[in-house]
């Protein structure tokens, strides 16, 4: 099953869900691809908790 895509982004790398099951990383914004791979590994096993990554911390989204 994908996960989704990760599409560079000027604050990062932006995650997009392509199924239900990945939907709390929809939108997040990464340092690194590799960063993404690891939460959508995560959301996969059960560990993805209040839309924050046990082990990888998303970059902060800045208002433009």
């Amino acid at each position: 099953q994908a996960a989704g895509i990760v599409v560079r982004d000027p604050d990062g790398f932006r995650f997009f869900a392509a199924s239900h099951r990945f939907n709390a990383l929809d939108g997040q914004i990464f340092r690194n691809a590799r960063e993404a791979e690891r939460a959508a590994f995560q959301a996969a096993q059960g560990l993805w908790v209040a839309g924050t990554p046990i082990v990888v911390t998303p970059v902060a989204a800045t208002a433009a």
